[in-house]
């Protein structure tokens, strides 16, 4: 009987010793896998880039993506300079490709319509006439002359990079997808710009027509 006890005590002391190494777990073979890190989804990973995370699901600088055709890009930096040169960029979509309006509605609502709203006038959810979580109202898109003037290269650099309280929709918009936005919101300024008033008519000379 005293034999069975004092092995009972030598593997419960033996279990007991093995719970109690677990204090010190040594060195993670995987810790980007082992120690979770919670970010959003498209969120910058920058500052966890010394955990060895870093994913922003835009291509690798100077690259292409096979898909994706190069009529779409650009070279242009981020920077003032760059900002100032993508008004000379041109819509490769005006060059005769059809522009499907109703994907390209679909596309700003999904991305942008939550802060420029479904109208375009800058009351989306997120301001919703300043009740909503936003206190500063986005950008009018329609019936503001600044953004109606704004340069559609311009307005496609802003969507690339982001400007202001905007962030970049590089890694959800494809360089094709952010140009069919841009005609969209160019097709929604053009609407809404007032006809042009008719020609005035000619003054008569009635001099001439009372010497007739």
């Amino acid at each position: 009987m005293n034999k069975y006890f004092y092995i009972a005590v030598v593997v419960l002391s033996a279990v007991a010793a093995g719970c109690g190494a677990g204090k010190e777990p040594g060195i993670a073979y995987m810790p980007d896998m082992y120690y979770s890190k919670a970010y959003e989804t498209y969120a910058s990973t920058k500052e966890l880039k010394d955990s060895g995370i870093y994913y922003n699901r835009l291509p690798v600088a100077g690259t292409v993506s096979t898909d994706e055709d190069l009529a779409f890009h650009f070279n242009l930096k981020h920077d003032s300079t760059g900002y100032a040169q993508s008004a000379s960029l041109k819509n490769p979509l005006d060059s005769g490709a059809t522009v499907n309006l109703k994907e390209a509605e679909r596309l700003y609502l999904v991305n942008c319509g939550i802060c420029h709203g479904a109208a375009l006038d800058g009351n989306g959810p997120l301001f919703k006439g300043g009740e909503g979580p936003y206190s500063a109202k986005p950008a009018t898109l329609v019936g503001d002359a600044v953004y109606e003037a704004m340069a559609p290269g311009t307005m496609f650099y802003s969507i690339t990079y982001g400007k202001g309280q905007m962030g970049s929709y590089a890694s959800q918009l494809t360089p094709k997808e952010r140009w069919e936005v841009v005609a969209y919101i160019k097709s929604k300024q053009k609407k809404a710009a007032p006809a042009a008033a008719p020609a005035a008519a000619a003054p008569v000379d009635s001099t001439a027509t009372a010497k007739k």
